[in-house]
């Protein structure tokens, strides 16, 4: 198979499971080399050993992005680890669902920092690489790959602070989107529908529940199918952009 990212690299953030797991494995397979961000190190490093093991590069960078500081300083390491940065991959989130009425205000803080800010400042850090890239790169093209929800489209009960963390996602990818699309650094959201990762499982039985029932048993999403995508829209030609992508269980309504 062609490795189309050859001689590229790719930070992916929260990619100690789920999503940023598989998709890290995704674009090493394209021959990108990997910056590895999240806070549980020991996973981190158990991936970077599974990219070494099948002749791909991983470098790993234990951060919590929630800072403009700690952001910055993941991208710089990735520069200083890697030499440069052409994909970036915003991924890492929190989902905490529940009545907005007498929740706990400190989860609201911990997914706007987490699923907004710590995207945004992720971005802010890597522009100037990832504008590098796109005008001296090997592909002379750079992509941001912000990872956002249905809950980006639309809004739900018991969802009122992760939906508006995610609407918030859209407006600053398509802003951004527009202001970097002569340079040729590309910015696209995926929107996936219900996926069997951890994420559901910070909440509570209860809300666990809630969501179960509300499905009923269709078949998820699973992690590769959103890392599929993601390397579908950064293996595009040069001239072609994804700016956005809806994707659900074939039975989710």
């Amino acid at each position: 198979m062609t490795r189309r990212l050859e001689g590229t690299v790719a930070l992916v953030t929260g990619a100690s499971s789920g999503i940023g797991h598989a998709t890290a494995l995704e674009l090493a397979r394209e021959g990108a080399s990997v910056a590895l961000v999240g806070r549980r190190e020991d996973r981190l490093i158990a991936l970077a050993a599974e990219i070494s093991s099948a002749g791909g590069k991983a470098l790993v960078v234990p951060a919590d992005i929630t800072t403009a500081e700690a952001a910055a300083e993941a991208v710089e390491r990735t520069v200083e680890g890697l030499d440069r940065v052409d994909t970036l991959v915003n991924n890492a989130g929190l989902m905490l669902l529940g009545p907005t009425a007498g929740a706990d205000l400190n989860e609201w803080q911990r997914m706007v920092g987490i699923n907004l800010m710590g995207l945004m400042y992720t971005s802010h850090a890597a522009i100037p690489h990832l504008l590098k890239a796109a005008a001296d790169g090997p592909r002379r093209v750079a992509d941001i790959v912000n990872i956002s929800s249905l809950n980006g489209r639309n809004a739900y009960a018991m969802m009122a602070v992760y939906t508006a963390t995610k609407f918030g996602v859209t407006g600053f990818s398509e802003a951004l989107r527009q202001e970097l699309a002569k340079q040729h650094v590309r910015v696209s959201i995926v929107e996936p529908g219900s996926v069997d990762t951890e994420l559901r499982t910070h909440n509570s039985d209860a809300v666990q529940q809630l969501l179960n029932a509300g499905l009923g048993d269709i078949e998820r999403l699973q992690s590769q199918d959103i890392a599929d995508t993601v390397g579908y829209i950064v293996t595009r030609p040069r001239h072609v952009a994804v700016a956005e992508l809806l994707v659900r269980p074939t039975e989710q309504a």
